[in-house]
């Protein structure tokens, strides 16, 4: 006997994608995803494309899978595609130490960060 089906945590006209470990603070990819936060999915796919940040190809990634499961998954329209969340949160921290004078270290924190995007569908206007 296997167990009962889990009801999905997003409503029907939603879809998500989710990027871990990606080595970044979350405080770097936030500054990303209060960019794209609330846009249009393909004014948002501009705006990655020619951001200059490093992690920014990587949440380029993500949304073009959040679309792609909307579309492909969910038969949403992809025109009428906006994010409704961004979210980012920490994942590990790796911990190294740099040898400084007389024989101390200095620490050094390499965080890694995760990133979730949910795109919805916009409600018809009449």
């Amino acid at each position: 006997m296997s167990k009962p089906a889990t009801p999905r945590r997003l409503a029907e006209n939603e879809a998500k994608a989710v990027a871990r470990m990606l080595r970044v603070s979350p405080r770097k990819l936030n500054l990303i995803a209060e960019m794209i936060r609330g846009e249009s999915a393909q004014p948002a796919l501009a705006q990655l494309t020619f951001s200059k940040r490093r992690i920014a190809g990587d949440v380029k990634k993500v949304l073009q899978a959040a679309i792609a499961n909307a579309e492909n998954n969910h038969q949403l329209d992809v025109d009428r595609l906006y994010i409704s969340e961004a979210t980012v949160g920490r994942s590990f921290v790796m911990k190294r130490f740099h040898a400084r004078a007389r024989g101390r270290g200095a620490r050094i924190l390499k965080p890694w960060s995760n990133i979730t995007i949910v795109v919805r569908e916009r409600e018809e206007t009449v």
